[in-house]
């Protein structure tokens, strides 16, 4: 975490976050209440975990990008995300269960109940609606999301590598060149004047 800007992290009423001492939190992400974040997770920049009226648990490896916002329902429903789960920039994930290697796309939003199972994908910007069920090695899209295809093997293959290069690039924000090495991360300066 960065000393001299560190992240807003709350408890709310008695319920304390955990954090894996492993895991990256961004300076301007909130983690509010009964959150648990696992190790080698990553959250990142504007990001809002609030765990006020349920608990919100996230496991080993998911990274939670830029401007997303995790919240739950405080009478039916956690929020409960797995191992090594992607989710994509400005995503809304709502009292619902992402299994281990699932992936939510950029702007995409999950509502209540509803579950992403392995290696299930939600494509960028598509609404998962209350109750629905994405099954294993199936693309859903739209507003609201339906099946689109099976996913190949090699797009499973990509997203995990997704959730391993997120893996590297928290670590490199967080130690900076310390965390090395960089196997699934690569880095490029601005081009000359």
């Amino acid at each position: 975490m960065h000393p001299r800007n560190p992240p807003h992290i709350a408890a709310f009423l008695n319920h304390q976050p955990e954090i894996d001492e492993t895991a990256f939190i961004a300076p301007t992400a909130a983690v509010i209440g009964a959150v648990r974040i696992g190790a080698g997770s990553s959250i990142w920049y504007q990001v809002t975990l609030r765990g006020d009226n349920n608990f919100i648990t996230i496991g080993t490896g998911t990274n939670i990008q830029d401007n997303s916002c995790v919240h739950i329902s405080s009478r039916d429903f956690p929020t409960i995300i797995g191992d090594y789960v992607s989710i994509g920039h400005s995503a809304l994930v709502h009292a619902c269960r992402l299994e281990d290697h699932s992936f939510v796309g950029m702007g995409a939003i999950v509502m209540d109940g509803a579950v992403i199972e392995t290696d299930a994908m939600l494509a960028a910007g598509a609404m998962l609606t209350p109750g629905k069920r994405i099954p294993t090695g199936e693309l859903w899209a739209g507003r609201p999301a339906r099946k689109m295809r099976q996913l190949t093997a090699e797009d499973i293959a990509e997203n995990r590598r997704i959730a391993m290069h997120y893996i590297e690039v928290g670590r490199a924000h967080k130690h900076g060149p310390d965390g090395a090495p960089f196997d699934q991360m690569h880095s490029h300066p601005l081009p000359p004047k």
